[in-house]
């Protein structure tokens, strides 16, 4: 079943801008992992485009497969079967070509480094002078929201402080793409909200193409143009659904009509998947 994210022909119809580029393409792709106890098929026939500026979230249940996804999209993880570009090329290539930027559940600070000087860590490794590392750095922190906190230690901040600064040092040095697994994940309700309205003014400020792992139903269509639902293991897409929301939303949104009937939908086509399975 072909599973394309058809972003373009719809604001093409609209006349808002110009053809966007595929920065993810995924081709009958399958991945099964050798283990003690034999084979695990963790991924099964996956074909999806995802287009430059769209929000792309993965739900479903555990252990459908959702982070392997990002991790095969980060080169973090290897097919058995089918291809995969990012932005037109392998996905080691997109690695070795900075084209994206990784946040993890945790947020993965050095607890020796200051909050700017994790943030430069990337910056180092590509060796940029001192002077641009440090305008990125400004730049993005401020962007976040932590631009008074450069000289902080990460056990100085709260989680959600903390996530924010692993979200700018991924921003640092301004990738294509940004893949999130969960980030928001283990934080309280009232902060997971705000860091959700933080993550959407970064992303329409930035123009990012963000791919985004989430167990929350909520969470997935507040943040996404297009939810991607996967199915148990084997993991399998399931159904895309294109949101109806506008990109400009605030939390009073989630009680309107079309975020019930988007998230009811979301719900459905989850109960349908375990059904036939």
């Amino acid at each position: 079943m072909d599973m394309t994210i058809n972003t373009q022909a719809e604001e093409n119809s609209a006349g808002t801008h110009q053809e966007a580029r595929k920065i993810v393409s995924i081709d009958d792709l399958s991945l099964v992992f050798e283990t003690n106890d034999g084979p695990v098929n963790a991924l099964s026939h996956i074909n999806l485009d995802i287009h430059a500026g769209d929000f792309v979230s993965f739900i479903g249940p555990s252990g459908c497969g959702k982070t392997t996804l990002l991790r095969v999209i980060a080169d973090l993880e290897h097919q058995t079967q089918g291809s995969i570009q990012v932005d037109g090329t392998s996905p080691q290539d997109a690695r070795l070509n900075r084209l994206y930027g990784y946040v993890f559940q945790a947020p993965a600070l050095f607890p020796w480094r200051t909050i700017a000087g994790n943030c430069k860590v990337p910056l180092e490794i590509f060796g940029m002078s001192k002077a641009q590392q440090q305008r990125q750095i400004d730049k993005y922190l401020d962007l976040v929201g932590l631009g008074d906190f450069h000289k902080k230690f990460p056990w100085q901040l709260s989680g959600g402080m903390q996530q924010r600064a692993s979200i700018a040092r991924a921003l640092s040095f301004e990738p294509e793409l940004m893949l999130m697994d969960e980030p928001f994940g283990a934080l309280d309700e009232i902060t997971r909200d705000h860091l959700n309205l933080e993550l959407l003014k970064i992303w329409r400020e930035t123009r990012k193409t963000v791919v985004f792992v989430t167990h929350s139903i909520p969470e997935a269509v507040f943040l996404s143009t297009h939810i991607v639902v996967m199915s148990p293991r084997p993991g399998r897409i399931a159904k895309i659904i294109k949101s109806p929301l506008p990109r400009e939303r605030t939390l009073e949104d989630r009680e309107s009509p079309e975020f019930m009937a988007l998230a009811h939908e979301i719900r459905e086509a989850l109960a349908n998947d375990h059904r036939i399975n």
